[in-house]
C-alpha cells in the first residue's frame, strides 16, 4: 500500500487527484492540505510514503518544503506536480531531491502509474 499526501492550494485539483488515485487500490490517501504551513507537520503525524507537492502554496513554497523534506525524511518520495514546468524549475527541483516532476496540464494522468512504481525514482525528461 503506497501511503500519500496530496499538496496543493488548489482544491479542484486536490478533488481530482483525489479521485484519480481513488481508482488505485495500491494507493490511500493519507491527507490533503492546500496550505504550506502545515505540511512539515502533516508528514510527521500522517507518516506518507509520497507526497505529491505544488511549488506555488500559500504560506511557504513547495520548492523549501522539498528541500526540508528531504532533509528531515529523506525516504519519502516526493512527486512535484505543478504547472511552473520552466527548465529553471525542474533543475531546481532536481537538485534538492524531488523524484519525479509532472506537468499538471501534461502530465496529471501519469500520477499513479508514478506512484506505483518503485526502484530507481529520479525521473526527469
Amino acid at each position: 500500500m503506497e501511503n500519500v499526501l496530496i499538496v496543493d492550494d488548489s482544491e479542484p485539483i486536490r478533488e481530482r487527484l483525489a479521485a484519480l488515485l481513488a481508482e488505485a487500490p495500491q494507493i490511500r490517501i493519507v491527507g490533503q492540505t492546500g496550505d504550506g504551513r502545515v505540511v512539515l507537520e502533516a508528514v510527521r503525524k500522517l507518516k506518507p510514503d509520497s507526497v505529491i507537492l505544488d511549488i506555488h502554496l500559500p504560506g511557504r513554497s513547495g520548492i523549501e518544503l522539498l528541500k526540508e523534506l528531504k532533509a528531515r525524511y529523506p525516504k519519502v518520495r516526493v512527486i512535484m506536480l505543478t504547472n511552473y514546468d520552466g527548465a529553471g524549475y525542474r533543475r531546481q527541483c532536481k537538485q534538492l531531491g524531488a523524484d519525479h516532476f509532472l506537468n499538471k496540464t501534461l502530465e496529471f494522468d501519469k500520477v499513479v502509474d508514478t506512484l506505483l512504481k518503485r526502484g530507481p525514482s529520479v525521473r526527469y525528461p
